[in-house]
């Protein structure tokens, strides 16, 4: 899911900037217009709240092994048939009702850290008098590379 996430977030702004790009090149560009390339990746996956975000997920999952562990035991306990499709509907709903929460979670999480990098990679560009912010995977060629820059002021 994680993966998937941004694969699509990647996808979606390469194609957006992509977009861009072909309408930039056919502008006027000033002489002393500056761009620099982002390895957005990179900054992902060497971000701290990153690693925390995925050691709360996996510990959350543990969480939610344990639980289906325990109504497992609870249904196979049960003698009475009609006790065990009742526990087995109650903790059905209750294992749902988790699950949708860890991802709201998750996902609301992973919104403000998507929002806090974006926030980063702007106060570099900014720092550095860029006009203009790619992500490296859709420049052949080109642009001051600031990821550096930009892991540090992450982490």
């Amino acid at each position: 899911m994680n993966k998937n996430l941004k694969f699509l977030t990647v996808s979606l702004a390469a194609f957006v900037i992509g977009f861009s790009v072909n309408n930039f090149a056919m502008s006027d560009v000033p002489s002393n217009f500056k761009v620099a390339v982002v390895d957005v990746p990179l900054v992902v996956s060497s971000s701290t709240q990153v690693k925390n975000l995925k050691k709360e997920q996996e510990a959350k999952t543990q969480e939610l092994v344990k639980y289906v562990e325990n109504a497992r035991k609870n249904i196979a306990a049960s003698s009475d048939e009609k006790k065990k499709k009742d526990l087995e509907a109650k903790y059905s709903k209750e294992l749902q009702a988790r699950k949708e929460k860890m991802e709201k979670e998750y996902v609301a999480k992973l919104s403000a850290i998507d929002a806090s990098i974006s926030k980063t990679v702007n106060a570099q560009a900014k720092a550095g008098g860029y006009n203009l912010v790619l992500a490296k995977n859709v420049v052949l060629h080109g642009g001051e590379d600031i990821t550096q820059a930009v892991i540090k002021a992450v982490k």
